[in-house]
């Protein structure tokens, strides 16, 4: 039977899992003592870009390098492109773009010299044509003899993406890409991501940046090792059943010390010249407010962010590093 190919006319691996790029399940990943990776399960669409959410250090570079076969996981099982994550891990590189934090590329060569390096190494027959595609569909063609060393933060990464996008992967894992780089270049990563999304190809893309995630087909939020909530963003709000208030008006720092742990509150974090108020009891937390915020403040019920969810959901989640010092201290402590 001839396989299926997308839309860039590269042949798909449907196999198993049908219309997932992704599908994995109960993954765990240790270093030592710390269980940095606890039971994850996740699904990613063909041609959905899914944010992957979480403070630092909460395991999300470890679950992408599980998920595209580069970890072995301790326990678990899965697919990445109907590939099975454990046995066929050389298919599923060759089907794969990966872009990682830190720029990797050679700061002595040019644009396309590295373009042409990455070629080589992906044994292209057709390279030249392939470092000329990737030139002209992200810009770089009149850079092309440019210096990497020499180039700013968002040339740096349409460069990044241009070597990652050589070889028509099917499915992209994008560690904090955007990192350091200016809201401009930013937005027009963006609008990249979705004009290649809308080509079939998969993005599971890792930010700390809550516009971004807004601009994810759907969201996927880990920290310290755990699965704490995925969906669309408003399936995220959602979940959490959060009620938020915002308060404006002079003393808003001492504010939020007096609301710290007052009857209905759970978080209060200052946005701006707002105090935003949130707690998981809508009506005794408006009790509390109209009892506390005083007169001369102007208090009003506001819709619950997206930045209010990640923030209430971070606090609540128990740091796995703190939970392995503790297991530690407790064994000697036996002993």
């Amino acid at each position: 039977m001839t396989p299926a190919t997308n839309t860039n006319g590269q042949a798909s691996h449907n196999g198993r899992n049908g219309g997932l790029a992704i599908d994995v399940r109960g993954l765990n990943k240790h270093f030592g003592d710390k269980h940095v990776v606890n039971d994850l399960s996740l699904q990613v669409a063909r041609g959905e870009i899914l944010g992957f959410l979480g403070p630092n250090g909460s395991g999300k570079t470890t679950s992408i390098r599980m998920m595209c076969g580069l970890l072995t996981p301790d326990s678990g099982q899965g697919t990445c492109l109907g590939f099975d994550i454990l046995k066929e891990s050389d298919e599923i590189k060759r089907r794969v773009g990966y872009m990682t934090q830190k720029f990797s590329y050679w700061d002595d060569l040019s644009i396309r010299e590295n373009l042409d390096f990455v070629a080589r190494v992906y044994g292209m027959a057709n390279r030249r044509e392939a470092v000329d595609r990737a030139l002209e569909d992200l810009g770089l063609a009149t850079r092309s003899a440019q210096l990497a060393g020499a180039l700013s933060g968002g040339w740096k990464q349409r460069l990044a993406l241009a070597a990652c996008l050589l070889h028509k992967p099917e499915l992209l894992l994008l560690d904090e890409p955007t990192a350091g780089v200016d809201p401009k270049a930013r937005r027009d990563f963006w609008e990249q991501l979705h004009q290649l999304a809308s080509r079939g190809i998969s993005v599971l893309v890792s930010t700390h940046y809550m516009d971004e995630a807004e601009r994810c087909h759907k969201l996927a939020y880990i920290a310290y090792g755990k699965l704490l909530a995925q969906g669309t963003a408003e399936d995220v709000i959602a979940s959490q059943q959060l009620t938020t208030w915002s308060v404006e008006g002079d003393g808003l720092a001492e504010l939020s010390e007096t609301l710290q742990g007052a009857p209905g509150v759970d978080q209060t974090v200052v946005f701006g010249t707002a105090l935003h108020v949130t707690g998981r009891d809508g009506k005794l937390l408006g009790e509390t407010l109209t009892r506390l915020a005083g007169p001369n403040r102007r208090v009003e019920q506001i819709q619950t962010s997206l930045e209010d969810v990640f923030i209430h959901m971070m606090g609540d989640a128990e740091d796995n590093m703190n939970a392995a010092g503790a297991g530690v201290k407790k064994a000697k402590e036996r002993a």
